[in-house]
């Protein structure tokens, strides 16, 4: 009886078309960040003031992406940036030909960074590359410091992780300590910006590191060659 592994050729499929994303996106100068956590970790509240700190320097598209509702899409929209709601039909994650659809709708040829907040979930999201220059995940302190230990692909995956709410870490018994040391154990370098994003704190030093990360990026594109 012959046996067909359907999720590694998916997954397989997927990759090659996020290489070819990834690629249009470098030509483009298009800085893809794809941020991901669970549903109520904050991701609409960072992306909002991460908005704030950086609207005045580049031009940037925000991707909304949800099973269902335009509630944060409308919030991105106040903002002023260019904003699309993408809806999965019931997926639990983008993948990267939803990805370039939902950029190709947008519109993207004229914008320096995009934002795609990807649908909360710690699982699905981590699996699938959606060309992404950056993966940023958020942990919030409601949800444990004990998360790297049982969802330890996503943490392995990003780039780097925000942990937010750090304002109710004693209501919550939350030890940033023992969390960091179990990031560590996935991911030894990533960066780790504890942040309170409806109060605003740790925003700034959070977008100023992605600011940089992206000049970084740019920089890599001339020197290679890679230019709009």
């Amino acid at each position: 009886m012959d046996i067909l592994n359907v999720k590694a050729n998916l997954i397989e499929d997927n990759d090659t078309e996020a290489a070819v994303l990834r690629k249009k996106l470098e030509e483009n100068r298009t800085f893809l960040v794809n941020l991901m956590g669970s549903p109520g970790a904050g991701k609409t509240s960072v992306l909002t003031e991460t908005i704030r700190q950086l609207k005045d320097r580049y031009a940037i598209g925000v991707m909304e992406a949800d099973v269902d509702s335009d509630v944060d899409a409308r919030k991105m929209e106040e903002l002023g940036v260019r904003t699309i709601q993408l809806h999965t039909g019931g997926s639990c994650h983008m993948d990267a030909r939803m990805t370039g659809d939902g950029l190709s709708a947008m519109g993207c040829g004229d914008l320096d960074l995009v934002f795609l907040e990807n649908v909360g979930n710690l699982v699905c999201p981590a699996e699938f590359d959606v060309g992404a220059a950056l993966r940023v995940m958020i942990l919030s302190v409601p949800e444990g410091d004990d998360k790297p230990l049982k969802y330890p692909l996503m943490f392995t995956v990003s780039d780097c992780m925000l942990v937010n709410k750090t304002d109710t870490a004693e209501i919550f018994d939350f030890d940033m300590d023992r969390c960091i040391a179990n990031v560590r154990r996935l991911n030894r370098e990533m960066p780790v910006f504890p942040v309170a994003a409806v109060h605003g704190q740790g925003i700034a030093e959070w977008a100023e590191w992605l600011s940089g990360r992206m000049e970084a990026w740019r920089k890599g594109l001339e020197e290679d060659g890679k230019c709009r």
